[in-house]
């Protein structure tokens, strides 16, 4: 019988968990599911860093797969977005409250989200919600970009386009026209974590892979990037 426990991969910005499961086999086998699920199937007695230099070799094709997935898979059930939920905004936690008035606005005031709606009819808060979240997120960015920027400008790399999305299984991601593009739930963590994944696209600007070179150059820019990786890597966002 199998003995199944369950792991992380970190893959950049990305953290891909998994279950590892021991089982009579002679080699070690990957497999994404389309539930987004990845499980490993190793030989009984397997070193846990045996395990993990397979899934770094192969963490490109599991991120694809994931992503291609992702395309295809429904979203999650919607939060109930009512007053006393729990929402969290650059590294703190929030209480929603829900008022009836107008104009329609979402503010912070002390240890809540203070949502004023014309009509509770479902979704609505929601949408104001998570409009603010967008334009929050947009604007806190676009800060940490230009305070970030100066790090990498004297390697001749100019300042990117900046792109807010929604994603799924990754903070950020660069391309290779010069854009930066950010998950907008990064906005529920701090600052300090903001920028390690501002940092870590903008060296990819430079360095595109996941080599000697680019590690070099995030260690340059960051010493102090895997401690700041890791306490990311520890949020579980909604």
């Amino acid at each position: 019988m199998s003995h199944a426990q369950g792991r992380q991969l970190t893959y950049g910005t990305r953290i891909i968990p998994y279950t590892l499961r021991y089982e009579p086999r002679k080699t070690l086998g990957v497999t994404v599911h389309p539930d987004l699920s990845v499980v490993v199937q190793a030989p009984p007695g397997t070193p846990q860093a045996d395990v993990e230099s397979v899934l770094q070799r192969r963490a490109r094709w599991i991120a694809k797969r994931l992503d291609d997935y992702a395309r295809y898979s429904p979203d999650l059930p919607p939060r109930e977005y009512v007053s006393g939920e729990t929402h969290r905004y650059l590294g703190r936690q929030y209480r929603l409250r829900v008022m009836d008035g107008e104009p329609e606005s979402v503010s912070l005031d002390g240890q809540f989200i203070l949502v004023s709606v014309r009509d509770r009819a479902k979704g609505r808060v929601e949408t104001l919600v998570k409009r603010w979240y967008r334009a929050r997120a947009r604007e806190v960015f676009s800060e940490r970009l230009a305070a970030c920027y100066p790090r990498i400008e004297q390697l001749g790399v100019a300042l990117p386009a900046l792109a807010v999305r929604k994603m799924r299984t990754r903070w950020g991601s660069a391309s290779p026209s010069g854009r930066i593009s950010l998950n907008v739930k990064l906005v529920q963590v701090s600052t300090l974590l903001i920028d390690y994944v501002v940092l870590h696209e903008l060296c990819h600007l430079v360095e595109p892979h996941h080599g000697k070179g680019y590690y070099e150059l995030l260690s340059r820019v960051l010493p102090d990037w895997r401690q700041r990786r890791e306490r990311l890597n520890s949020f579980e966002l909604a």
